[in-house]
């Protein structure tokens, strides 16, 4: 029998909590469920939910959309993607095309789409015209689209691969001087394809506390339970608390067309760097339909802040768990849904969008840094 959200907040208050206690939810569909359902107000005060790397689009490489821009400007083709892609700007002058909408725009012929069967209907229906899918996304996204590819796409269909995966940038985080957060709520998307075992690192390695949540109010209070439990107790494993769907194995089918299709290699995060061992890229078995081996790319160095957030954007800070998005310096002035300056603004699953999209503003809440 499933516990109600009341049930688990009364067992929370009843917990002897430290003063403070930080705890990092990496799921941009976490954020949203936790600020819709207005849980950080239901929590004690002594309880940090800091939203941490989740947001594929809002860590996507600055060059790589550059590069599809430019595709879409400059070839004779059909941009495909993802339609949360459409309005992250890149790092050019105001007076150049910043974004994939704004090339739509200018009479470029690119398209939202929002599964990797569209990218394939299109691709037949149009067999005369070189069709481009930029691919962003985490392993969720990345599973389909590997599927896409075993089962053997039209020869028109390219695949311009902006994939990543999730825990590299907790490692990356866990293994820093401060990595900001005392346990973990693991995402329940990713360990649905990619297994439970994906987040076991986090206690074995850095003896942290970790449960693996889904998205109701009352599993994501579960896992936050059994984290606090653990930290209080002072003896961290990994807990399960969306059994119903999570796995120890994951999704075999899943992870073997992954292992298949594509190769993990070193790649760059948007206004982070470059973490190891946490990008997709095509197989060279499937060389014929990889965009950037048939365009050349654009990404030209000198450009200004290349790969970076656009100036004044605190978005890597946010995503890091560094700060909270009413911490960044243009969080609500410069920078609002309806003219989004940086991605953590214009994703559904970015952290300042939610919580624009929740209520939180500047002059309702105190704004304390988590440095």
């Amino acid at each position: 029998m499933m516990h109600s959200a009341q049930h688990w907040l009364e067992k929370i208050r009843a917990l002897p909590l430290p003063e403070r206690v930080r705890l990092m939810n990496v799921c941009g569909g976490h954020e949203r469920s936790i600020s819709m359902a207005g849980l950080r107000k239901a929590l004690p005060g002594q309880i940090e939910l800091i939203p941490g790397p989740g947001c594929p689009v809002c860590v996507c490489p600055e060059q790589d959309i550059y590069q599809a821009i430019h595709l879409a400007l400059n070839e004779d083709i059909v941009l495909l993607s993802f339609g949360d892609m459409l309005r992250v700007p890149v790092n050019v002058s105001k007076k150049a095309i910043r974004s994939l909408e704004q090339a739509k725009a200018a009479g470029a012929d690119v398209r939202p789409i929002a599964s990797p069967l569209e990218a394939v209907k299109i691709a037949r229906a149009e067999p005369h015209k070189t069709v481009v899918f930029f691919v962003a996304g985490f392993e969720t996204t990345c599973a389909p689209v590997a599927g896409m590819i075993a089962e053997g796409m039209p020869d028109n269909l390219l695949l311009l691969m902006s994939g990543r995966l999730t825990w590299p940038a907790v490692s990356m985080l866990l293994e820093s001087e401060q990595p900001g957060f005392d346990a973990l709520i693991a995402p329940g998307h990713v360990s649905t394809v990619m297994g439970s075992e994906e987040w076991q690192f986090v206690v074995d390695k850095h003896q942290i506390p970790a449960a693996i949540a889904g998205f109701t109010p009352e599993s994501l209070l579960a896992a936050t339970y059994s984290v606090l439990r653990q930290l209080i107790e002072n003896r961290p494993f990994l807990d399960n608390c969306y059994p119903e769907v999570v796995k120890p194995n994951g999704n075999p089918k899943a992870k073997a067309l992954l292992a298949q299709t594509l190769a993990v290699v070193d790649a760059p995060w948007r206004g982070i760097g470059v973490i190891p061992a946490s990008g997709f890229e095509l197989k060279p078995d499937y060389d014929s339909h990889n965009a950037r081996l048939r365009f050349p790319d654009a990404s030209s160095q000198a450009r200004e802040h290349v790969g970076e957030m656009p100036p004044g954007c605190d978005c890597a800070r946010v995503v890091l768990g560094k700060i909270k998005p009413l911490d960044c310096r243009i969080y609500g002035t410069a920078c609002t849904p309806r003219t989004p300056v940086g991605p953590c603004m214009v994703s559904d699953e970015g952290a300042c969008r939610i919580w624009w999209a929740s209520g939180m503003r500047k002059e309702t809440a105190q704004v304390v840094p988590m440095d």
